[in-house]
């Protein structure tokens, strides 16, 4: 009995330093790859004619403003304001009737002072892959500025440049640790999960369909 509760535990530790080295590689990999091309200053950043924002939900499930929608529409406003973007594509998800982030975003837009015809909307943004792969498939867009946190930003980078996307991002806002713990650790995973799909799976977005020129 002893002798197999110890293969037990030895099986269970391998596996657990297996899942550990992956997430360690996984990080690394996407880090090393995509640094070099976010923007935390606006004078610093080049110029792409339309600017992706990586959707999120409006508010949370208390009721209170999702800090992460907030300060990824206060970035995408500062860029267009400062001429380095003429269109803003904000992707995001609308699976459910009842559940429409690209709309919220638009309006969160209008309302900073953003031009209605300079705001184009993808319905179909269900994840940051699917985001940044039409964002080239449907809405043509070779060379692109993402928008989001940084550490999000990272993953969309090396996504994009694994696919031929010229690609340069800019850091909205951080939110502390405190205020979100599970985000931050399911972005670890998130960056297993990509290269899982880029290299092995050969994910494709879930959606295309027909192509919408931008301007």
């Amino acid at each position: 009995m002893k002798r197999i509760l110890l293969y037990i535990l030895s099986i269970g530790f391998m596996g657990f330093i297996s899942i550990a080295a992956l997430v360690i590689f996984s990080n690394t990999v996407v880090e090393l790859q995509s640094r070099q091309h976010t923007y935390n200053a606006i004078e610093n950043i080049p110029y792409n004619e339309v600017g992706l924002v990586l959707g999120t939900s409006k508010s949370l499930a208390n009721g209170r403003v999702n800090l992460y929608f907030k300060y990824r529409m206060e970035a995408a406003a500062r860029l267009f304001n400062a001429g380095k973007i003429d269109y803003i594509l904000v992707s995001g998800d609308n699976s459910r009737r009842s559940y429409n982030e690209p709309i919220e975003m638009q309006k969160d837009l209008i309302r900073r002072g953003i031009p209605q015809e300079k705001i184009y909307l993808d319905y179909a943004g269900f994840r940051t892959f699917d985001s940044v792969l039409r964002c080239k498939k449907v809405f043509g867009q070779t060379a692109v500025t993402i928008i989001s946190q940084s550490w999000h930003n990272k993953r969309a980078i090396f996504i994009a440049r694994h696919h031929d996307i010229e690609v340069v991002a800019f850091n909205a806002r951080s939110v502390s640790l405190a205020y979100d713990k599970s985000t931050r650790i399911r972005e670890l995973l998130a960056r297993v999960k990509v290269l899982l799909d880029i290299y092995i799976l050969n994910k494709q977005p879930k959606f295309l369909g027909d192509p919408v020129k931008i301007g």
